[in-house]
């Protein structure tokens, strides 16, 4: 069942009460939806998640309800705290959690999951593919964030990805510099183990860049997309076959030289 629900309430209630009469959802059911983020309402003129189920409601008040019992049912495994540094966190995300949630809720997010876990505010500081698996910095204040992103739009982020491709690949720093959406895009290529039965390739990746799906569409490019791309090559019971294992950089925070995971 999928539904938007998008209401005024016209009289002093709980939240629940109004979503309740506005869906004829039973109200246990909003409540959970409301827990995992699929409700929002205007605060101090920004859009925000409520989550409250008997938050008072005043008259004129308008909440959004994006209810979807499929993502609301989903139980994606949870990441892994790597290191925790205070002003950020290095967290090691599994296959099949978002790295921010949707209007449709963020409990199947790294986001939400580390505040939870934390308790602390998160701040989106970088992306990763839902369906590859791999480490991720995650931000506890803004400024934190905002200094971070800048090394990985700034080319100042060594990022190291190992990946199994369809095919076999003999490269050695291959450099591929294709460009994407009209954007210049790097990434290197260097060969780790051949599986002769399966017909594959297991392969390290540098990316000097950070396009969507760049290294997924600079692999598929040449002929050897990676195992599990059900967008560039084949879908595959065992999933996408990428996984970021090596992030380092010159720490603008704490102005010492990070480094976490491994370099193949």
């Amino acid at each position: 069942m999928r539904k938007e629900i998008d209401i005024t309430v016209d009289s002093s209630q709980t939240a629940v009460d109004a979503l309740a009469a506005a869906s004829g959802l039973p109200k246990q059911r909003i409540k959970d939806a409301m827990a995992k983020g699929a409700c929002w309402w205007t605060q101090k003129g920004k859009q925000v998640r409520l989550r409250k189920a008997k938050r008072d409601l005043k008259p004129g008040t308008r909440i959004q309800l994006f209810y979807d019992d499929q993502v609301l049912s989903l139980k994606p495994e949870p990441p892994t705290l790597v290191d925790n540094l205070g002003r950020y966190s290095v967290w090691y995300k599994p296959h099949g959690l978002l790295s921010q949630g949707s209007q449709w809720g963020d409990h199947c997010s790294l986001l939400r999951m580390v505040e939870v876990e934390l308790n602390k505010p998160c701040f989106l500081v970088h992306r990763l593919d839902a369906d590859a698996a791999g480490l991720m910095l995650v931000a506890h204040d803004g400024q934190a964030a905002g200094a971070l992103s800048q090394l990985f739009s700034g080319r100042s982020m060594t990022k190291i990805y190992r990946a199994t491709v369809k095919g076999w690949l003999n490269a050695d720093d291959l450099r591929i510099d294709d460009a994407l959406d009209g954007k210049e895009s790097v990434s290197r290529i260097t060969t780790l183990q051949r599986h002769e039965e399966a017909g594959s390739t297991l392969v390290r990746v540098a990316i000097e860049t950070g396009r969507k799906h760049q290294i997924r569409r600079h692999l598929a490019g040449i002929g050897h997309p990676i195992i599990g791309d059900k967008l560039y090559g084949q879908a595959d019971p065992s999933g996408l076959q990428l996984e970021a294992v090596y992030l380092a950089f010159d720490c603008p925070l704490f102005k010492r030289r990070k480094a976490f995971g491994q370099t193949l």
